[in-house]
Parts: structure tokens; sequence; C-alpha cells
């Protein structure tokens, strides 16, 4: 992640304009669309495929075109979400659900043309020698196929079903806006001709994608207007061994250094894994310090990896921004499979302060959960790129933005310890990467310590910064030491930040926790309700209580 570029935001009377407009629309949007909603569904239930072709009262072409502008008022873009959407609507009989899913085909359409012209027209075009931006373009490619994964499965949800599967496809659309973001991101330092290109070229995928994120968002709000949504259940997991000792788990697979397992290294492990697996396959890795660079591919499911311990079975590489490699192939240890679990491992990457981004741990992994684990690193140390993840008695190390990212992350007793940094610099611990309203991203740090892990006399630490403009941050119930500095969050560029941003301190100890000369933002939130700090708990923020006991990992469910 870059530590100087404001990436583009909006200027405060932009920002005020915005939110204005947008406040306005999802408001006229709520009372209108519940009356679409729900006289969407009395037609469905009562009539249903009893409808014939000769039935179309109440079906006409102007009045399906007033519905369609009535929904695209509540998106960020209403104009390019109207002028893709109101050529397809021919039926008489059009329900919500088939103009949500419309989006997201159109969506879809855009973006595998979009990624087509990204290849043979840009990256080829430009003739591209420089290694590091040869390798941002090889990211863009898989991350560009990972937002196209995740639009089809938000696309996949049977018509019964769309409105039982908000948080799913909330959370898809929002990884999948994230991935084209990502990309883009990548390649900010890339020569200006192609980051140009970049941007125009990705313009319709990304603002498509965002109005089908707006969309379904609005449908749930309506929805939950006019009473409780019935929630589906998500894939459950076998239940796994709670045991804190190893050897009594099953393993499928054994990974030794010394040569007393299967493998040696946990990529030879990793061939064995069958793809897809609704079932958990879990490879043991013994004691030992694995000098590698992992990737647990988005075709593998339902891996659980296990150690011997946060600080005796680690994982370390030393890929870095300087030496050439991006940020989003930098990690040691990248988790892209869903339903990943490590327990009792380390990640380190060991480049140091003045390699810049240099990642020990990344996750894309929807539904993955890291147990007892050390995530240890300078600048950029855990991505938490996108997705649904819990940590759990985890300890994390690091400078500059060491925890970012776009996913829903909730941190639970966990160590958060700054170090070091290089002469300069100043430490932040969080850098949330939320860009568009309508995600259900953040991260959620509960009954954590905050705590140095070095003398840090002289370094000022704060809580985090604002990557994005909707950059989502809430510290609560957690123990602040007293190095952290007392305007608690630091600004990207300038003194100010986006009127945008929800950053949250509620309920914290320690010296740090002080909140009497923070920063005087107005999306800083100091004076929070338990039930509006509720949200971001593990149940209502990231699922949790309908995945999370089949890991038997132990969580609080609540405040």
């Amino acid at each position: 992640m870059a530590t100087i570029n404001p990436y583009g935001k909006l200027n405060e009377v932009e920002q005020e304009r915005l939110i204005a407009r947008t406040r306005t629309r999802r408001r006229i949007t709520i009372i209108g669309i519940s009356s679409v909603v729900l006289a969407a569904v009395i037609v469905a239930a009562v009539i249903g495929a009893s409808q014939t072709k000769n039935n179309k009262s109440g079906g006409d072409k102007k009045s399906l075109l007033s519905t369609v502008k009535a929904i695209c008022s509540s998106t960020l873009y209403p104009d390019s979400c109207y002028n893709s959407l109101a050529p397809l609507v021919t039926s008489d009989n059009l329900k919500p659900q088939d103009l949500y899913k419309l989006s997201v085909q159109v969506a879809i359409n855009e973006l595998s043309k979009a990624s087509e012209n990204f290849i043979n027209n840009g990256a080829k075009k430009f003739n591209i020698t420089d290694k590091k931006t040869l390798l941002a373009i090889e990211s863009c490619q898989e991350l560009l196929n990972l937002s196209l994964d995740h639009l089809n499965n938000s696309l996949s949800i049977r018509d019964m079903t769309v409105f039982e599967a908000f948080d799913d496809l909330r959370t898809w659309l929002s990884s999948a806006g994230t991935y084209q973001q990502t990309c883009i991101d990548e390649l900010e330092n890339a020569s200006q001709e192609l980051t140009i290109f970049t941007n125009e070229n990705f313009k319709n995928s990304t603002e498509y994608t965002s109005n089908s994120l707006a969309i379904v968002t609005s449908f749930e709000e309506s929805i939950s207007a006019l009473g409780n949504i019935k929630r589906r259940r998500l894939m459950s997991f076998s239940k796994l061994l709670q045991t804190s000792n190893s050897s009594n788990i099953k393993a499928d697979v054994v990974v030794a250094k010394d040569g007393s397992g299967k493998y040696e290294t946990i990529g030879d492990a990793l061939k064995d894994v069958p793809d897809k697996s609704k079932k958990r396959f879990v490879i043991y890795v013994k004691m030992g310090v694995y000098f590698e660079n992992v990737r647990i591919e988005k075709s593998k499911w339902n891996v659980m990896m296990v150690g011997d311990g946060k600080d005796a079975t680690i994982v370390s590489g030393s890929l870095n921004n300087v030496d050439g490699t991006p940020t989003f192939q930098s990690a040691t240890f990248a988790a892209f499979g869903q339903g990943f679990m490590a327990r009792d491992m380390g990640f380190r990457n060991t480049a140091g302060a003045a390699k810049h981004q240099a990642v020990a741990l990344m996750s894309t992994a929807d539904l993955s959960v890291f147990h007892r684990c050390t995530m240890d690193a300078y600048q950029d140390t855990l991505y938490a790129n996108s997705n649904r993840q819990f940590y759990r008695e985890c300890n994390i190390y690091g400078t500059v933005d060491f925890i970012f990212g776009n996913s829903a992350a909730v941190f639970q007793n966990c160590n958060i310890l700054p170090k070091k940094p290089m002469l300069g610099q100043q430490n932040t611990i969080t850098a949330q990467g939320k860009f568009d309203p309508n995600q259900n991203t953040g991260l959620s740090i509960q009954n954590c310590t905050v705590s140095p892990s070095a003398n840090l006399t002289g370094v000022s630490t704060f809580l985090g910064r604002p990557w994005k403009n909707y950059s989502t941050t809430v510290f609560f119930n957690s123990f602040m030491d007293g190095f952290i500095d007392p305007k608690g969050w630091l600004s990207w560029v300038g003194t100010s930040a986006p009127v945008t941003i929800f950053y949250v301190e509620f309920q914290n100890a320690g010296v740090g926790a002080v909140t009497k000369n923070r920063v005087k933002w107005r999306g800083l939130k100091l004076n929070l309700t338990a039930s509006e700090v509720k949200k971001f708990t593990v149940g209502p923020f990231i699922d949790g209580d309908k995945w999370i006991p089949a890991t038997g990992v132990s969580y609080k469910p609540g405040l």
C-alpha cells in the first residue's frame, strides 16, 4: 500500500454534496422501493407462475422505466445505472430481483470487456519492461478474475433466496469492487499513460459494480423497514477438535523440515488438497522456520493449517516493494480459498523497514479464521484485503499502516504491537480501505491490547489514518498504553480527513485511550451508544454466529 498518494480523494465541498445527494436519494428510495418490493412479493406469492402471457395489465414500458429510475436514484452513479439498465428492461412482470440480476450481468459484461481491453490494448500497447509494473499487471489479471468470480457468485443466487442472502451478496459485491480498486491501486506508480488508461478503462465496470451493490443495499434497507428479514444459512463446516495440542488433531498431511512428515515444505503439501472441498483438509506443520512464499489458491476450500505455536512454526519471506514486488504479491503467506483457517502459526516478512511495503500475511479468503497466530513485519504487515475474516488471540507487529485492506474483519483478544520505525517515520496501526458507502467492510478491534513492542520514546504512534474516503475503523473495549499520540489519528495528507470516514472509540481503557485531545474530525465518533457499536461485533458485522462456532474457536458474539 502506498504511503503518500491521496488516491484522488474528494475535496470537502464535493464530499458534502455527495453525502447530501446520497442521503436524499436513499430516503426517497427507501420509501419508493419498499412499495415496489412489497408489491412484487405479494404478486409473486399470489399469482406466481400462473400469470400468463395474456395478462399484461400494469406493465407498460413507462411504468417499468419509472421503477428503474427510482431504484437507480439510490446509487452513487444514477445516470450510468439508468442508462445501462433501461434498454434491457422488456418484461411486463419485472421483479426487484430481476433488476438486481440485470445490474450484475451488466457489470460482468463490462468487466469482461474491460479486462480483455486492459491486457490486449493496455499492458501490451505501452511496451512495458519495468519488472514491478509487469508484476502489477500480473496482479491485475488475478484481481480481475477474482472480481468476476464474486460477481458471478452474486448472480448465482436463486430468485427465492435473493432477499434472504443480503449478507453474502453485499460481501461478494463489496469484494468485487475491492479487487478492481486494488488493481488500480497497484498501478498508481506506473507510467502516467498506463495509469490514466487503467482508470479510464475500468471506469464503467467499477461504476456498474457499485450500482449493483447500492441496489441490493437499498433492497435490504427497504425490506428491513417492513419487518425482519429471513436470513439464509451460510455454509456450515464440520466441527473441528478444540484441543490446544496440535498432535490431537487428525492431520491429512504432515509437514516437517526434518523429514519426519510426508513433505518438507508447505507448498508441496498443498498439492494434496482437493479442489473446492466441503470438508476440512488439515495440514499439520511441525516446529521450524519455513522459508517459502505460500499461497492457498482460490480453488482450495476449507484448508486448516496447524502449527506448534505462533513463535514455533513460522513461515518467513522477504518480498518487498523497494526490490520490485508490488504490495499484493509481496505476502509471505496469502490465503485465497474460502473457509481457510490457521492456528498456532507465525507469518513473517523480514524485508525490514527500509524496504517499505512488505506483507507478512494477506487474506482474501471469505470466512477465514486466524487463531493464536503471529504476523510480524514493518509496513503493511497484515493485508486484510477482502471478505469476512476473524482474528482471535493473535500478535500483530508493525510500523506503518500495518493492519490494512478492505475486508470486514473482527479482531478479538489480540495484541497489537507497534515496532520502532525508520528514522523520521510515524507509526500508524490501521489504514482501512472502504471507498464506497454501501460496502459492508471495516476493521473492528475488540478487547485487544495496544502496547509497544520496543522502546518507542520519541516516536509518534497513531491508531490509524484514512486510506480511502469511507475508511471505517472501530476500537472498543480495548486497552491502549500511554505511547499512543493524544491526537489519536493521523490524516493521510494535510491535517484534515474526509468527512465521510467512520472512526469510533468506545469504552477503551489505559492512558492512550483518553480522548480529550483527539483530532476534531467529523468522522471520528467518540460518543456512540452501545447499540450503535454492537453493529461491529462478530454476529452483525461478519455473520460470525453462523460460521465461527463450527471452527471450534472461542469468540465473543456481542459487546
